[in-house]
């Protein structure tokens, strides 16, 4: 008769597959993500768009749609793809739908966006990083970490403005965990979010069809919340470099 073990051994044999076999999946979406975010470029270039051109045509489209702001929830979360800048899209909502709607909006699609990255990672990332005979490799020893605490680990980057996307395609790739990791996200990015929407909204959508006239008292308050980002990314920048120069390395 076989070992009782037998099933756990066979789950935990290397795969010995070819390479293409086991990660053809992977691959051909690689090769799909790719050739999307190529083409965009590629189609960019040829018609001279640039990223803020892109988000003028986009804000003149929204501001005349009545679904404008299910569109606009659309092409934030799908942004991560084509790595158009989020920043812009904030700035469009605030210019394009106000200060209470814009921030709502942008709030659901940047959370939407971020979970879009955070899956794709999650998908790329598979086992590389998973634990075998016991043994830690050299990432897994400062992943684990990561893992362990998440919130903290995803809610000091947002505030010290690590790449928005970065972050979100290295927290799916590392594994680390979803709740956490929406909730640090939701937290850590609104000040910048209330700043930069603020600043679209003290344009005014009016701006598209001639001279903006700005509002000084919704320019103030963005300005306010964007000096109070600054501060707060200055203060846990602080804060990591004390905690990294306190903890002892250890040696494996």
């Amino acid at each position: 008769m076989p070992p009782d073990n037998e099933p756990e051994a066979k789950a935990n044999a290397k795969d010995s597959r070819p390479f293409l076999v086991r990660h053809g999946q992977k691959m051909a979406a690689l090769l799909f993500w790719l050739i999307l975010l190529g083409g965009y470029q590629i189609y960019a270039w040829r018609a001279g768009l640039t990223p803020l051109g892109a988000v003028r045509e986009l804000a003149a489209f929204l501001s005349e749609n009545p679904l404008g702001w299910l569109v606009f929830i659309v092409v934030y979360a799908a942004r991560p793809l084509i790595l158009f800048p989020a920043t812009l899209l904030t700035i469009a909502a605030g210019f394009v739908f106000g200060a209470v709607l814009g921030v709502a909006l942008t709030i659901v699609g940047a959370n939407a966006s971020a979970m879009v990255a955070y899956l794709v990672g999650r998908y790329f990332g598979g086992d590389v990083l998973e634990e075998g005979d016991g043994n830690e490799g050299f990432l897994a020893r400062y992943t684990k970490p990561l893992r362990e605490n998440s919130f903290e680990t995803v809610l000091i980057m947002r505030f010290i403005f690590l790449p928005y996307d970065l972050v979100n395609y290295a927290a799916g790739f590392l594994k680390i965990r979803a709740a956490p990791f929406i909730l640090a996200t939701f937290l850590g990015s609104l000040p910048a979010t209330l700043s930069f929407v603020l600043f679209g909204a003290s344009i005014g959508v009016e701006a598209l069809s001639g001279t903006p006239e700005l509002d000084w008292r919704i320019l103030g308050a963005s300005a306010a919340l964007f000096v109070a980002s600054l501060a707060l990314s200055q203060f846990f920048k602080r804060r990591r470099r004390r905690i990294d120069t306190k903890t002892p390395d250890k040696e494996a």
